[in-house]
């Protein structure tokens, strides 16, 4: 089995956990170019988060640098051809879910079928309250949402759901994405993320797990679609430590996996031996012509490593 390889893009969130500092000057062109070169390395996906407003007690440490996930895809769908296009994540409770199906289902015919959505259920309270959402019951309105979004995201001109929380049918919605059936993803690490990915999702988007827990949170999410008897194709996705492809001449902090192409690729075949078949990587730079080569190196000699 080959272990696929996507990225998050720079530039479009600015969290201080992982923003570079040239990212504070950067803007569309920077995130043309990144995309462009992930597209020609092959790179799997590119990912773009989801918040709509930062309240200011999180400002410092979040930011408010939150580049809209439908908006930047279909922005970069257009200077791409084959990589796919992850929200990582969005937060649907925010929104009803039509209107999200409405939007994404436009991504997904607009860049001919490489939709992947990715959906969580969020953490900044002062989100929800501001656009009258419900902070306190997110996770049961994600699983609703999750539900309804099936039915919307579906075949159907006049999709139809009937829940506890939205209820809509005989309304039309076109186009319709191109994908048969756009692939769920579902983000966390809480045991009822695990559950939620495992019973209602087509994939599972880790939280930055460290490798000593993934291998057992992997397992119950097999466990629990054995029991539960659901088929069908997963994705069981992991996120790499932050990599610099060859010998660094500039502090890339000490968690960063270096070294030489084989080096790296094996650090990585680890995910593929826990039982993950996509990984999220990230390279350290100091600006965008530094991301593009070592996005370069990485398809050249690292991706072929990998299969």
């Amino acid at each position: 089995m080959s272990l696929a390889c996507g990225i998050q893009l720079p530039v479009q969130s600015q969290s201080t956990l992982y923003a570079e500092p040239w990212e504070a000057a950067a803007g569309p062109e920077d995130l043309l170019a990144v995309a462009r070169a992930a597209d020609r390395a092959g790179f799997a996906y590119l990912a773009c988060c989801d918040h709509v407003a930062i309240p200011r007690r999180l400002a410092s440490a979040m930011s408010t640098v939150w580049y809209d996930p439908v908006a930047t895809l279909a922005f970069l769908a257009a200077a791409t051809e084959r990589t796919r296009l992850l929200s990582h994540v969005a937060v649907v409770g925010l929104r009803h879910p039509l209107l999200s199906a409405k939007q994404y289902a436009t991504l997904d015919h607009l860049s001919g079928g490489r939709l992947i959505l990715g959906v969580g259920a969020g953490h900044v309270r002062e989100e929800f309250e501001a656009l009258g959402a419900d902070f306190e019951r997110r996770g049961a309105v994600l699983d609703e949402s999750i539900d309804a979004l099936r039915a919307a995201l579906g075949p159907e001109e006049f999709p139809e759901h009937h829940g506890k929380l939205y209820d809509f049918e005989g309304l039309g919605q076109r186009p319709r994405p191109a994908q048969d059936r756009v692939p769920l993803w579902v983000g966390g690490s809480s045991p009822a993320a695990l559950r939620r990915a495992a019973l209602k999702g087509d994939g599972w988007l880790p939280q930055g797990d460290p490798r000593d827990v993934l291998p057992e949170r992997i397992a119950r999410i097999r466990r629990l679609r054995e029991e539960a008897e659901t088929e069908g194709p997963f994705s069981v996705g992991a996120i790499a430590e932050p990599l610099y492809v060859g010998t660094p001449g500039w502090d890339v902090g000490r968690r960063t996996v270096s070294g030489p192409a084989d080096a790296i690729a094996e650090s990585l075949r680890a995910y593929r031996a826990m039982g993950a078949d996509q990984v999220q990587v990230r390279f350290r730079s100091r600006s965008r012509d530094e991301l593009v080569g070592q996005i370069e190196q990485f398809g050249e000699a690292v991706a072929p490593l990998l299969s």
